[in-house]
């Protein structure tokens, strides 16, 4: 059998040729394809392994941001409580001050209103005895008694201080002031004569002098000329020891 070198030469340059254009054309970009493919996996795998540490990390940080909260909130609690039970015991502490007050001030005025009530007891009890004293002053008055009325009245016009008697004489002296004489009981003639003599002596010798009856001033005589006024009488006594009492009954309200 016969070769055709000829053949075989132009096969191995076109199996050379072949070699040389899949390797330039076709190999190459697939190493190129591979080379690059495996880069890409590497960075992937780099970024991947980059990604779990950061979540490593982050896991690690968040951890410790929970321990810290934690703590803190603890904390807060801890003083949320410590906070609570002060205000507690505050609240409670006003709270008794606020009872005990209370009860300080509805046991004051249950002794003022007491001490109220007992005053004004004594008081109208003082007046109703001064009252009943008027009532039978008056009862048992007699002639006795309403002459000597009638010479304390003398006495008393006949004692004037100086500058009373000057006011009464100017009184008296006025033209044309009424002069009147008022009593519980009627003067008799005489006493009239008496007041009227005692009067000229202070100047009153032509003044209009009119008599008349005044049951209230209880075995009294009172004398009223130009706004001046002059009197005795038991009533004004009785007055007296009515103010007296009444001062002695507020006087332990005032102290109290």
């Amino acid at each position: 059998m016969l070769i055709d070198w000829f053949t075989v030469v132009a096969q191995a340059i076109n199996f050379i040729v072949l070699v040389a254009l899949m390797k330039h054309f076709l190999y190459r970009p697939i190493l190129r394809a591979i080379a690059a493919r495996e880069q890409k996996v590497a960075a992937q795998l780099a970024d991947a392994d980059a990604r779990q540490a950061q979540a490593l990390a982050e896991r690690a940080e968040l951890a410790r941001k929970n321990a810290e909260f934690d703590a803190e909130r603890a904390q807060l609690l801890a003083a949320a409580n410590a906070q609570a039970q002060t205000l507690r015991d505050k609240l409670l502490a006003e709270a008794e001050a606020e009872a005990q007050a209370l009860a300080v001030a509805r046991r004051k005025a249950l002794e003022e209103e007491t001490a109220t009530y007992g005053a004004e007891l004594s008081r109208r009890t003082g007046q109703e005895v001064l009252a009943i004293a008027r009532k039978l002053l008056g009862e048992l008055s007699d002639s006795t008694l309403e002459r000597r009325v009638a010479e304390q009245f003398l006495a008393r016009l006949a004692t004037l201080p100086a500058p009373a008697r000057a006011a009464l004489t100017h009184a008296l002296a006025a033209p044309g002031a009424p002069v009147e004489v008022r009593s519980a009981f009627a003067l008799a003639d005489d006493q009239r004569a008496a007041i009227r003599s005692a009067l000229a002596g202070l100047g009153g010798e032509g003044a209009d002098l009119r008599f008349a009856s005044a049951p209230e001033l209880v075995c009294g005589i009172e004398l009223s000329a130009g706004g001046q006024r002059l009197g005795w009488s038991i009533a004004d006594s009785l007055q007296a020891l009515q103010g007296g009492v009444n001062a002695a009954l507020a006087a332990p309200a005032v102290a109290a």
